[in-house]
């Protein structure tokens, strides 16, 4: 009965192995920017550039791999328009909206830890 529950409780991402769901949350949605994008994607859908300058602290290459993490992981969407120039938008997926909760128990622990 015990193996079968460590079984159950064993989360792999990136082939790596987790038993804690915090650790494989961080490894999902961790580092610097992720959290932070996908909180700006929960109010509206932005373009590239309105992306770059929420983040300006970050550059180019950065903030699209990021982004190319979160959509290979599901929680981003990224449609491109066949345009001079091109049109590129990103928005939640499905997936990517069911961190929205936990985004905004984030936002209101840190309002009252840092009073």
């Amino acid at each position: 009965m015990q193996e079968n529950r460590e079984k159950e409780d064993r989360m792999v991402y990136r082939e790596k192995e987790y038993k804690c769901g915090i650790d494989a949350t961080l490894a999902v949605v961790g580092g610097k920017w992720k959290a932070s994008i996908l909180w700006h994607l929960s109010q509206r859908t932005m373009r590239f550039s309105d992306l770059q300058r929420q983040f300006s602290g970050t550059t180019r290459k950065m903030l699209t791999q990021q982004l190319r993490e979160l959509e290979t992981d599901g929680l981003v969407h990224r449609e491109v328009y066949p345009q001079v120039p091109p049109k590129v938008e990103y928005s939640l997926t499905a997936k990517g909206t069911t961190i929205i909760p936990i985004l905004d128990q984030m936002c209101a622990w840190a309002k009252e830890y840092l009073q």
